[in-house]
């Protein structure tokens, strides 16, 4: 078997085969042993005519397909070991010649990882967002602890009002006609929560509970349900509970009740070495982003189309998971509910996989031109970091990884490395985040995958 690399050419490789003819008689006899038994020839059981008759019937190339399906990947596999090649997708074969007692002659393209050229990535001038926690931060957060865990205490002389839990029967029609998704008992509704339809909270507040009273809404033009949109609709609306938040006075007791701590002190020490460290991640991600935009500036990298559209595909998966787990929605239906066809959405996120993409491939050549790599035992360390942060076992973690998951963790291992190493050898420039305004810090990461929701109207 000969494999001759004829050229590399815009990241496609083009690889020549040839087998012997000794070879593909060999390939075209397992092809016939492997599939004799599908073919009927009169006088003899499945699976027991001769070769050269069942040939005679369906003619001599009846096994080339499956013998070219023996030989093509072993070749294409040492032409790829033999030159070293990194192919990036499945290569695309041609057959010239096959026929019983000459040589198999086949030629494959096969789109190979680009080369990135990179220089100056030593020295880079970049910027650190430092987020100092305030004192009003902590105060806020322990105002949204105090919020979460409110008591509901039953109203019965007063009207509802914005905020109040209100616990609702309604019908609704359009034209008298009940219509699908208009019924429900003992609904749970916050007043002020926005979850109805624009004028249906607002006419509910202000009611007593016992009261019943019609509640007139129009359905959006662009609702997500077309047999309801630009609808006038009546709900028949009795308030049978009122239920109002009562929150929890802020002392040591407050601090028992809803943490490990003894008192208020504790807790909001907590609190804030939580914000602490959510804002040192923060911090360490703005770094990398910044490290990423100048690594990108000085890269020259071209980055064959079929990468990118693997990494849309990559973001693609995560978001349907992402969706599948927050909102029970699978893609088809999220794209229904936003108007988007998938297309549309695989537009979205090409910019993200571009970057994406250019940021693996520059972090793996910055590895290899500083021979950076994991040891076993930097591999066994962040393994037990992993079974320690999802609670479990070691040895029963390490069981449940298969070998493309540890080469996934050891591929994590190497980035932290190569970006420990670019942030060393980094000028930073400290930033410090305004605290009066009231923002976020926005760091781009290179595999992130925005959240999507759904903000489309809910029906009622």
């Amino acid at each position: 078997m000969k494999v001759n690399l004829e050229k590399i050419e815009k990241n496609t490789a083009y690889l020549n085969f040839e087998v012997d003819a000794e070879q593909l008689e060999k390939a075209i006899q397992q092809a016939y042993k492997k599939n004799a038994k599908r073919f009927a020839i009169p006088g003899f059981r499945r699976g027991k005519a001769p070769r050269k008759l069942i040939e005679m019937h369906y003619g001599p190339e009846v096994f080339y397909e499956e013998a070219m399906q023996i030989l093509l990947p072993e070749a294409y596999q040492k032409g790829v070991e033999e030159y070293k090649l990194q192919p990036v997708d499945q290569p695309k074969f041609d057959v010239q010649q096959i026929e019983t007692g000459k040589p198999l002659i086949a030629s494959a393209e096969v789109v190979v990882k680009p080369e990135v050229k990179i220089e100056d990535y030593k020295g880079l001038e970049v910027e650190k967002v430092v987020h100092n926690v305030t004192e009003d931060e902590v105060e806020k957060q322990l105002l949204i602890i105090q919020e979460k865990n409110a008591r509901l205490v039953a109203v019965e002389d007063k009207a509802a009002a914005e905020g109040d839990i209100a616990i609702i029967d309604f019908e609704g029609s359009i034209d008298n006609e009940p219509f699908e998704g208009g019924t429900a008992e003992n609904y749970p509704l916050q007043l002020g929560s926005g979850m109805f339809i624009k004028g249906f909270e607002e006419q509910v507040i202000g009611m007593m509970p016992g009261e019943t009273k019609d509640v007139s809404v129009t359905f959006p033009k662009d609702y997500n349900a077309e047999e309801l949109a630009g609808k006038n609709a009546v709900f028949t609306v009795t308030l049978k509970e009122l239920k109002r938040k009562e929150l929890l006075p802020l002392d040591d007791d407050f601090a028992k009740d809803v943490s490990e701590f003894d008192t208020l002190a504790e807790l909001k020490e907590d609190i804030k070495n939580k914000l602490q460290q959510e804002a040192k991640s923060v911090e360490e991600n703005s770094l990398r982003a910044s490290i990423i935009d100048k690594l990108i500036e000085k890269a020259e990298v071209d980055i064959p189309e079929v990468m990118i559209n693997h990494e849309v595909d990559n973001i693609l998966l995560k978001l349907a998971i992402n969706l599948k787990q927050s909102t029970g929605f699978d893609l088809t239906t999220y794209l229904e509910s936003t108007g988007m066809t998938l297309q549309e959405l695989r537009d979205r996120y090409q910019d993200a996989a571009v970057r994406n993409v250019k940021t693996s491939l520059i972090l793996e050549e910055v590895g290899k031109l500083e021979n950076i790599t994991v040891t076993d035992e930097e591999l066994e360390n962040k393994i037990k970091e992993l079974a320690e942060m999802y609670k479990k076992p070691l040895e029963e973690y390490e069981k449940s990884l298969s070998p493309e998951n540890k080469e996934g963790i050891k591929d994590l291992v190497l980035t932290e490395k190569i970006f420990d190493f670019l942030i060393e050898n980094s000028n930073i420039i400290e930033k410090v985040k305004d605290n009066t305004k009231d923002d976020t810090i926005e760091a781009k990461e290179a595999d992130i995958v925005d959240d999507e929701s759904d903000n489309s109207e809910k029906t009622v």
